[in-house]
């Protein structure tokens, strides 16, 4: 592991950090002697202390890869020099390791979460966006009805409702069979409406429940506005 991460760190170093480190090389290459080889002294003992640093170790930090090379570079650096050698490779790739050795890595900073989806418009009443009324025993629809649908319409691509169910009813004024064949021709009315403004008719189903569903309970045979309706019921 610690080999791999060496070889790509080096190769960072060479490509996109050499300007920084150029300065650390030039003071190395120009001293001379003793103090030179005092200097490469201290960076091989940094290196080796480095690399000894459990904290360093364990927290997985970029900078034992340079202090490895620290040592390595400056101990064949010293090698040389025992030799009465200058080698100035070994003494360049020295000053450099030792140079990215000491710097503070970035420290990394997690992106914010993503934002929450935003919640859907409050026109997206997915219960009952549509309720129409009709007159008594009329299946015409008023020009409410008209807003109302034009209203759905309007929202079904904000709101993605692909699916709409059209159930007409009625009040208990008249026979349960006729009221049956009402509430079958305000569904249709509604549903016709409907396509007229753009609903696809293949996406629209429609019901009809007669007198058996009413908003308002009454007595057999009493009129009553809220239960001569059709709702429009959608889903996504």
């Amino acid at each position: 592991m610690k080999k791999t991460t060496a070889t790509i760190a080096l190769a960072g170093a060479a490509v996109g950090m050499m300007p920084a480190a150029a300065s650390a090389q030039d003071d190395l290459m120009s001293m001379e002697g003793s103090q030179l080889r005092g200097e490469i002294e201290r960076r091989y003992d940094a290196g080796l202390a480095m690399t000894n640093n459990s904290a360093v170790v364990n927290a997985n930090d970029p900078r034992y890869t340079w202090a490895a090379e620290t040592k390595v570079q400056c101990g064949i650096a010293l090698g040389y020099l025992k030799s009465n050698t200058r080698d100035e490779v070994s003494i360049s790739k020295c000053a450099m390791a030792y140079d990215m050795m000491n710097r503070e890595p970035t420290p990394y900073v997690a992106p914010p979460p993503p934002a929450p989806p935003a919640p859907p418009p409050e026109v997206c009443n997915a219960e009952a966006p549509g309720l129409i009324f009709f007159e008594f025993d009329s299946a015409v629809p008023q020009q409410d009805a008209v807003e109302t649908v034009e209203y759905v319409v309007e929202n079904a691509p904000t709101c993605n409702w692909d699916s709409f169910t059209v159930v007409g009813h009625a009040d208990r004024a008249g026979s349960s069979s006729y009221n049956i064949g009402l509430s079958e021709d305000r569904a249709e009315a509604i549903a016709n409406l409907m396509t007229s403004r753009g609903i696809p008719a293949g996406s629209i189903t429609t019901q009809a429940k007669g007198e058996e569903s009413p908003r308002v309970p009454t007595a057999d045979g009493v009129r009553e506005l809220q239960n001569r309706r059709v709702e429009i019921i959608v889903s996504e």
